[in-house]
């Protein structure tokens, strides 16, 4: 039996990295999958391969810091659907900034997707998960918003708040008996194209490749998949006793 059968999801930022695999993996387990994202092309690339493989899916253009967006996107999941069971917030921008010299525009530009895109979703989303019976929310943090970065001002200040909003949410829809679990994941470096793009901006690639790698005491970076097992873990019915918790998947960053 596939562990999402019958489920339908919605995975922001779907169109390549995390989400990508994410949305792959929960339509293999059985899931309908609502794919969301700004990039529109890749976004309906992966829907188009989706379906050709017989898996249920839509593609929907969607700014995650906009909240009439977000008000379309579950009118045409349910829609399309019926129901929701399960949200990906995963759609999250980065760039390197200490605390002295980020300008106050790029802080709000970040903490509007990162954040903000995160509130609106799970917002939105408790209304339908609740009609539906219950559901499972999974926010994308990261180690970063377990430990501090320097060079991570604003995108430390993000993660940080969706781990603690997170916790919020998770006691807030248990005191309401809404049968809707919220929990979070903390990936480490994970080879995204995010990451792959720092790393080839930087003076000396292979160099600063191998100084992520050093971080990790596993010696080497995470894939896409990785984050996605976890993710389908805690969006099946396996994990109906977890809510408000940590999801680490780090390589052993944060246990040093």
């Amino acid at each position: 039996m596939p562990r999402v059968a019958n489920k339908v999801a919605i995975v922001t930022g779907a169109a390549m990295g995390i989400g990508k695999a994410c949305a792959e993996l929960l339509a293999c387990e059985g899931a309908a999958v609502a794919l969301t994202d700004r990039e529109t092309a890749a976004g309906r690339e992966l829907n188009d391969t989706l379906l050709k493989k017989g898996r249920r899916s839509i593609f929907v253009e969607h700014d995650v810091s906009r909240e009439d967006q977000w008000r379309r996107v579950i009118e045409e999941v349910l829609k399309a659907f019926g129901r929701i069971d399960i949200l990906v917030n995963n759609a999250g921008v980065g760039w390197f900034g200490d605390v002295e010299h980020t300008t106050l525009d790029d802080w709000h530009s970040l903490l509007r997707v990162n954040l903000d895109g995160v509130f609106l979703g799970i917002k939105h989303a408790i209304p339908a998960m609740r009609a539906a019976g219950g559901g499972s929310i999974i926010n994308i943090s990261s180690i970063e918003g377990l430990i501090g970065d320097p060079q991570l001002a604003a995108y430390d200040a993000s993660k940080g708040a969706v781990r603690l909003l997170t916790k919020s949410a998770a006691l807030y829809c248990a005191r309401e008996r809404t049968n809707i679990r919220v929990n979070s994941v903390h990936p480490g470096y994970i080879l995204t194209p995010m990451v792959e793009h720092a790393i080839a901006s930087s003076p000396n690639p292979d160099t600063a490749r191998h100084a992520l790698e050093a971080l990790h005491p596993v010696g080497h970076l995470g894939q896409p998949m990785d984050i996605a097992y976890g993710v389908l873990y805690l969006a099946s019915d396996e994990s109906s006793f977890a809510t408000g918790s940590e999801l680490v998947i780090d390589g052993g960053y944060t246990a040093q």
